[in-house]
């Protein structure tokens, strides 16, 4: 057995690693446009006292941004001991001079702190060189021992409305401990085909680094790639998890636990946030005849801009569940077909059209900012959860406002 406890203040938990953040003037403003804080960063960086062990899920997308580009170049288990990150600028799509510019920097860097095998991850605008000159200005003002993690948390969100950041401390049956800890960004291009973000995980456990790969797909496979706020996927989205085996304490049954218990709240933050959104839905297909059917018919749903917009509107219009599920390729009949809201049956065979008790408690429910969307197949037992959200106007006005 093994205990979890939640600790405040997220990266500064793990032993052997620094973060801090400064603002080089590629922001000009809070993050949130709404915040009336002061200017967050803009350039940022992780850094560990040893190279650890590193393990990377990156985005789907084919036109895989320079960042994820530089860090395939490294051989297959590698170590590193520093992330460079930087906002408002994706460094995508700008071919082989987008590499050239990580080098450049990192060279740069390499004359004020020793380096090995540094990697880069850049959040922001498509299209555009990274500003060299700017960036490079952060590397007089970090102070590399520094546990930041407010700061570092901040310096990477884009049109996020809150930091993400999530601390364990993990109590083996031995008494010894380990810590794990992230950091996240991401409220918008959110696709189950790994969500539009970048996260940050860092752990003093003694994992084995053969592990890790495993572990870390796994995780995200229950966390990130089962979320969507609009079915878009970017061209950054990157999760890392980075081990120094520090503390000399693991157990792979809690670390799992761990691991997955983080980057799920993580995945629910990036919902909750989603732009404009109000509502977090869970969207359960059950009584499949395959997986991929049930996964299928869950990601079509959480995609669904029509489910998206009744969502909005809270209206309890079965009809646009019912035509997703059918538009979506799967095997499906609507005389086993059962749809539910949390408890509440809305739809079977008996039961076609909703009576005016019922959708009034209908009405209830999507009130609410979260339940849950059952619909069962009725022909099989496989199974599949999604999550989405609701689709507003503040999510046009956001995203037609986005380079501005």
């Amino acid at each position: 057995m093994f205990k979890l406890f939640p600790i405040k203040n997220g990266l500064e938990n793990v032993s052997g690693f620094f973060c801090d953040a400064v603002n080089v003037g590629m922001r000009t403003n809070p993050a949130n446009s709404s915040d009336t804080s002061p200017v967050d960063g803009d350039v940022a960086f992780i850094r560990s006292e040893t190279p650890c062990d590193v393990a990377a899920v990156f985005t789907t997308n084919h036109f895989q941004a320079a960042p994820i580009q530089h860090f395939q170049r490294y051989p297959e288990g590698f170590q590193t001991d520093f992330v460079l990150m930087n906002a408002k600028n994706a460094n995508a799509m700008t071919g082989e001079k987008g590499i050239e510019d990580i080098d450049a920097l990192f060279a740069d860097l390499q004359t004020r702190i020793p380096l090995t095998n540094p990697v880069m991850s850049s959040t922001g605008v498509i299209g555009y060189r990274l500003d060299r000159d700017k960036i490079s200005t952060a590397f007089d003002r970090f102070d590399y021992n520094a546990k930041a993690s407010d700061k570092t948390a901040r310096a990477i969100m884009t049109t996020d409305s809150f930091k993400k950041e999530l601390c364990f401390e993990v109590e083996l049956d031995n008494g010894e401990t380990f810590h794990i800890a992230a950091i996240c960004k991401g409220a918008g291009m959110i696709n189950p085909a790994m969500a539009t973000m970048l996260c940050f995980i860092t752990t003093d456990a003694a994992i084995p680094p053969e592990e890790m790969k495993t572990a870390l797909q796994d995780a995200t496979e229950q966390s990130f790639n089962r979320i969507s706020v609009d079915g878009d996927t970017s061209t950054n989205d990157t999760v890392l998890l980075l081990s120094n085996r520090k503390s000399g304490a693991y157990d792979a049954e809690a670390f799992r636990e761990a691991l997955n218990k983080i980057t799920f709240e993580l995945a629910m933050m990036i919902l909750r946030d989603g732009e404009g959104a109000n509502k977090l839905v869970a969207f359960e297909v059950k009584g499949a005849k395959t997986k991929e059917d049930a996964a299928k018919a869950s990601r079509a749903l959480s995609n669904s801009l029509l489910v998206k917009t009744a969502l909005f509107g809270e209206d309890p219009n079965w009809g646009r569940i019912a035509s997703t599920i059918g538009a979506s390729g799967v095997t499906c009949d609507d005389k086993t077909l059962t749809i539910h809201y949390d408890n509440l049956l809305i739809y079977s065979n008996e039961f076609r059209e909703l009576d005016s008790t019922r959708e009034e408690k209908a009405y209830e429910i999507m009130k609410q900012e979260s339940f849950k969307v059952t619909c069962d197949l009725g022909l099989g037992d496989a199974a599949y959860t999604s999550y989405g959200c609701d689709l507003s106007y503040d999510y046009v006005k956001i995203n037609a406002e986005y380079r501005t």
